[in-house]
């Protein structure tokens, strides 16, 4: 893994859930952060996959998990999992009673029916 290359670990996360998902009211499964300007999005696995469209918008390569207790980081340009990376600027994941899905309030109670699609 290229540290210098699409990831700074001094950048912190641009907050606790999917920044459009939250400007949007909307709800996410798990929460992944970009390496290189700390934007917080939702994963693939998310109704709207914003992790992978801000890839998309900016080219910025890698993501690291934003779950508590996860450290490793997908390369979106080669598709790779990265088991460990350098460490990033706290904190390193969502709040602990953050639940997943999230955030409390704005998930529907078929959200695993949503997902399935």
């Amino acid at each position: 893994m290229s540290e210098a290359n699409g990831i700074d670990p001094n950048v912190p996360p641009s907050g606790d859930g999917c920044a459009e998902c939250d400007t949007a009211g909307g709800w996410w499964f798990h929460l992944r952060r970009c390496a290189q300007c700390g934007h917080v999005g939702c994963c693939d696995s998310s109704p709207s996959r914003h992790a992978t469209a801000h890839f998309r918008q900016t080219g910025h390569p890698f993501v690291q998990s934003y779950e508590p207790g996860e450290t490793w980081f997908w390369n979106f340009e080669t598709n790779e999992l990265y088991e460990e990376g350098p460490e990033l600027a706290a904190p390193v994941s969502h709040p602990d009673d953050q639940p997943a899905p999230g955030p409390a309030g704005r998930v529907p109670a078929d959200w695993a029916k949503v997902l399935r699609g």
